[in-house]
């Protein structure tokens, strides 16, 4: 059974709103040095700040790219990758070009992943690389690791956690982001070496010990000390550290 260190060493805490301001940044900041989580998930402007305040600390920074629609050109890309290297990031989360991914436009694919991929490990630092697969069918998911198993990328990631596609029927796309079926496929499709995390809908300890049997490593959420107040009560039988409320988090 995992401590609730395990279960806070697996979440990057999310302060990815599109309106946080830099007060919510640093009380969320605060938050996940309290806790101890795995890093602190933010917006590429926010790397530098965000360097500062978890300086000396084994939280780290994550900062996104192309962030939540992956729209940008594979140059913009480039460069903000090398922009939030420069400004403390140590790991990056990259969005696809879905459209391509769509296609099936898999050279498009594999050259925008692998090149930034290669970006990312020049500067010193590691990178996840979001599918939205709420977007994709499992053949479309399982080339995308495949491809990301090839370049040599450290994690696949589910989703944004912003682009929840609903069907027709009032049910979600091809997957929920938190769907066991989806990261079982993600986690038996990559190599060992290729990390899968989580992103989005992932609520309850229930759900991060779930994740952690089927082989995922990391979790987005906003949610990380109501988890961890709870793995600290459940797992290892001891008090909240306090009432805190996450903030910021999208996921």
């Amino acid at each position: 059974m995992p401590t609730s260190q395990d279960i806070a060493k697996m979440i990057d805490h999310s302060l990815l709103h599109p309106t946080l301001t830099e007060a919510e940044l640093r009380e969320g900041c605060a938050l996940a040095l309290k806790y101890d989580a795995a890093s602190c998930c933010i917006k590429p402007y926010h790397t530098k700040l965000t360097a500062e305040l978890l300086k000396g600390s084994d939280v780290k920074v994550c900062a996104v790219i192309g962030f939540p629609h992956g729209n940008s050109t594979l140059e913009i890309k480039v460069a903000e990758s090398k922009q939030v290297m420069a400004d403390g990031a140590t790991e990056v989360d990259i969005v696809i070009n879905m459209s391509k991914a769509k296609e099936g436009d898999w050279d498009f694919v594999k050259n925008e992943i692998g090149t930034l991929t290669q970006v990312i490990h020049d500067g010193g630092a590691k990178v996840k690389v979001i599918f939205e697969c709420d977007y994709m069918g499992s053949e479309e998911v399982i080339k995308l690791c495949e491809i990301c198993s090839d370049v040599d990328a450290d994690w696949v990631k589910t989703s944004t956690g912003y682009n929840y596609q609903t069907m027709d029927d009032g049910n979600l796309g091809y997957f929920g982001a938190g769907d066991p079926e989806l990261l079982k496929l993600m986690r038996k499709h990559s190599k060992p070496s290729v990390q899968v995390k989580a992103a989005g809908k992932i609520r309850g300890l229930k759900m991060y010990i779930d994740c952690l049997e089927m082989g995922v490593s990391r979790v987005g959420t906003g949610q990380t000390a109501d988890i961890v107040n709870a793995a600290r009560v459940e797992l290892d039988g001891l008090e909240p550290l306090s009432d805190d409320k996450s903030a910021g988090g999208a996921y």
